[in-house]
């Protein structure tokens, strides 16, 4: 995916969970395996209200993954619900606030 601006501390994560998600709902209706998620930025910037908040989440250990289980029934990409979703084994860190910069 290509995306033209893209803001680091709150803007990116989303973008990338629902890309992915997207990947994988895609890649589960055509009985394929998911490959990797690609993501390129043209200007990716910080708030300067982000800077301390993400400076404490570089901080943080990573966790494992978890694993993205997606109702095996669901074939239609327009039929899926939040119900057909579930992650297995997730365990984040508690959550760094971040106020939207206007």
């Amino acid at each position: 995916m290509y995306q033209r601006s893209a803001d680091m501390g709150l803007g990116v994560p989303f973008n990338i969970a629902s890309y992915a998600l997207l990947t994988c709902m895609i890649a589960h209706v055509c009985d394929l395996v998911p490959g990797d998620f690609v993501h390129v930025i043209g200007d990716a910037h910080v708030y300067r209200n982000h800077v301390r908040p993400l400076q404490e989440q570089l901080q943080k250990q990573p966790k494992p993954f978890p694993v993205l289980k997606i109702n095996p029934e669901k074939k239609n990409i327009d039929s899926f619900v939040a119900a057909d979703f579930k992650l297995i084994g997730y365990d984040p860190h508690e959550k760094i606030e971040m106020k939207m910069a206007v």
